[in-house]
């Protein structure tokens, strides 16, 4: 999520210096308005977009560890995560939605705004538009087919001021307002969303000034614009009086016409786009060389011994006092996994699931590193390590009553039920103090007979629990059930 909305906000920059720098001093009016639209919704769409003929592979060099190491750990401990029955939202989720919300009231104050200027004015209806006079005004703007305009206003010359003002209606520029307005609201911490509002009212400006000043005398026009009037600060009207518009309007006015050949400038966007294509396409390709292989013999001279066979196993936090430390390990991490896994939303929509093979060092302070993976996805690689990157600061592993450096490997099964709630099944055991029931192929098992099992024979592992497990299994499912699922061969 963090990634699409800085990929959009940097399509947005770049098109907008595009615009600002080689565009928005042309008199092709309309062509702006289309490619300020335009460029807006195309930096929401392009980080979405697959092009198959740009996709490129990245590599990315790492160590790779000896394939024995990615199956020491044996013990079979499932680790659940249970079913969310509220709504669960991270800090970072909890402000961009409370700004939302915010913005959402700002819009429904200024909706408010019109709707009592509306019922406190003297409407006029006409066949094109209806006119709303404010009294005691000398405000002019347009909304939707509505045109409202002081009574003061309506005492001097005000007919290029309708015909102006009906330039917005016929073009229908409030839905240009009002789309760049609810962008504001769902993107409101986005300061280019508000610079491309910026843009599209000034562009509404100098298409309806370019109309007028076809029918009516110039310097009579330019006389009107450089009058000071009172104006409404709502951000999705049409104002015909806007103070800070009035000298670029102005110099608008006096430019003469673009010449057509400047057209060619629009060109820009297509190798913009294009390279944009070949960014959003690129894939990362994990690349593994011969030089970068760590051999077994390189492992023990190195004084790195995995935690199999390792003499004093690393000590996790709360087993200082423990019997049987290496079990208390596998216990641990299992917990701590549990306490963090997350499935990843877009996993969850693109329906991606699957085996994520983690193995890292508890090095000699103590500290987790040199984190490797093996997965189907880099969304749940990078869910697995940052659920390994929390872990703590351990007591490093001995051997021979030498500090080294302990290689521990764990698998992570990413699994999606049918009923699109998420199980994740790790290869260790389970949290609860008390054992709970084993079945394999809907047969009770001993905890022994569970231990027996081959992991590699295994499918899938399933948890009930609580009012699940004693539904399905009655008084004796109370302590939970695993459900084990062995391959079909």
């Amino acid at each position: 999520m963090i990634q699409y909305i800085l990929e959009c906000i940097a399509f947005q920059l770049l098109f907008l210096v595009i615009y600002d720098f080689f565009l928005k001093k042309e008199t092709f009016f309309q062509w702006n308005r289309v490619y300020i639209i335009g460029t807006f919704v195309l930096s929401l769409v392009l980080p979405w977009v697959k092009i198959e003929a740009f996709k490129q592979q990245v590599p990315q060099r790492f160590a790779a560890y000896p394939e024995y190491l990615w199956g020491l750990q044996n013990a079979d401990v499932v680790v659940q995560v249970e079913e969310s029955t509220g709504v669960n939202l991270t800090w970072q989720e909890g402000i961009i939605y409370g700004g939302m919300l915010v913005a959402s009231l700002i819009f429904g104050l200024k909706i408010r705004q019109l709707y009592l200027l509306r019922q406190s004015g003297e409407k006029v209806t006409y066949p094109l538009f209806t006119q709303i006079v404010i009294t005691n005004s000398n405000i002019a703007f347009s909304f939707f087919k509505s045109i409202f305009i002081g009574d003061k206003v309506l005492k001097m010359k005000h007919d290029t001021i309708i015909a102006h003002e009906l330039v917005h209606i016929k073009q229908r520029h409030t839905y240009d307002l009002l789309f760049f307005e609810l962008m504001r609201i769902v993107g409101w911490f986005n300061p280019l969303v508000y610079v491309y509002q910026n843009r599209i009212s000034e562009l509404h400006e100098f298409i309806a000034d370019a109309q007028v000043s076809k029918k009516h005398k110039s310097d009579h026009y330019e006389q009107l614009l450089a009058q000071v009037f009172q104006t409404e600060h709502i951000s999705f009207i049409n104002q015909f009086f806007t103070q800070s518009l009035i000298k670029k309007r102005i110099i608008m006015l006096q430019k003469s016409k673009s010449k057509k050949v400047w057209q060619l400038k629009y060109l820009l966007l297509v190798p913009m786009v294009l390279g944009m294509l070949l960014y959003t396409s690129c894939e990362m390709e994990s690349k593994t060389t011969n030089s970068d292989i760590i051999e077994e013999t390189t492992l023990k001279s190195s004084a790195d011994f995995p935690f199999t066979v390792v003499e004093e196993v690393p000590i996790f936090p709360g087993c200082e006092n423990s019997h049987d430390k290496r079990a208390c390990f596998n216990e641990k991490i299992q917990k701590h996994i549990s306490k963090h896994f997350n499935y990843p939303q877009a996993a969850q929509d693109a329906n991606i699931e699957g085996r994520v093979n983690i193995m890292f060092n508890i090095n000699e302070d103590g500290n987790i590193d040199n984190l490797r993976m093996r997965g189907p996805d880099t969304l749940l690689e990078k869910e697995a390590a940052r659920i390994i990157s929390k872990l703590p600061k351990m007591t490093p592993g001995k051997q021979l009553g030498k500090v080294v450096n302990v290689p521990f490997s764990i698998p992570i099964q990413f699994k999606l039920q049918d009923d699109n709630t998420t199980n994740m099944v790790s290869e260790i055991s389970n949290e609860n103090e008390i054992d709970p029931l084993y079945y394999v192929e809907d047969r009770k098992i001993t905890k022994l007979e569970m231990e027996a099992i081959d992991p590699n024979t295994i499918e899938s592992i399933f948890i009930l629990k609580d009012k699940k497990a004693i539904e399905k299994y009655g008084k004796e499912g109370e302590n939970g059930v695993v459900e084990i699922k062995i391959k079909k061969e």
